[in-house]
């Protein structure tokens, strides 16, 4: 118990935000996804990352006091497709034996309303640092049926893998390129109150 009062008052200093107004929230995975589309040839393929974990600080009406950080195991990429997501898990992609994580740590809000917002941060892919900027959608708060507070959103953005270093392609007979340079990311996040 101890720890954790700890870890809260570690939370709300480092975010700048008096104790009175801090709630920090563990994002809880079996409630939340991160997902990704990518063009191929003439579709789109979609995949998820199964192992994440991050924690947010969330008060309604306070979006200055908002933060957010996440990690993500590249190796947990699942397209249900194995031999896919084994070349993924290669160097021409994510290369999780060198680099086996992705990371976000948000840097800023704006344009908050009490529905959306966007939630600027450095996301840090195959080694690389780039700001990035999810568009927000606040789904809400309240108490589940045990009792504990949760918080969910919903957050998009599109990335250029190139920036980060993922140029592997190949080009088909008629010249079309065979994987997109954008990847639309989507991330469904609820987190429960500490």
């Amino acid at each position: 118990m101890r720890h954790r009062i700890a870890s809260l008052l570690a939370v709300c200093i480092l975010t700048a935000a008096p104790p009175a107004w801090c709630a920090a929230y563990k994002i809880d995975p079996d409630h939340s996804a991160v997902t990704f589309k990518i063009r191929h040839l003439f579709s789109k393929v979609s995949g998820t990352f199964n192992e994440f974990s991050g924690s947010f600080v969330y008060e309604p009406d306070h979006p200055e006091q908002w933060s957010a950080e996440a990690v993500v195991q590249t190796a947990s990429i699942n397209t249900r497709v194995e031999a896919r997501d084994k070349h993924l898990r290669s160097a021409d992609f994510f290369d999780v034996e060198k680099v086996p994580t992705m990371t976000f740590k948000s840097t800023q809000v704006t344009d908050a309303t009490p529905t959306a917002a966007k939630l600027h941060g450095i996301l840090t892919l195959h080694g690389v640092e780039r700001p990035v900027i999810l568009d927000l959608q606040i789904l809400g708060e309240g108490k589940d049926p045990w009792g504990n507070v949760r918080a969910g959103f919903t957050a998009a953005t599109t990335i250029n893998r190139k920036e980060f270093g993922i140029i592997w392609n190949k080009v088909g007979e008629t010249g079309q390129l065979l994987l997109g340079e954008d990847v639309d990311i989507l991330l469904e996040v609820e987190g429960v109150k500490q």
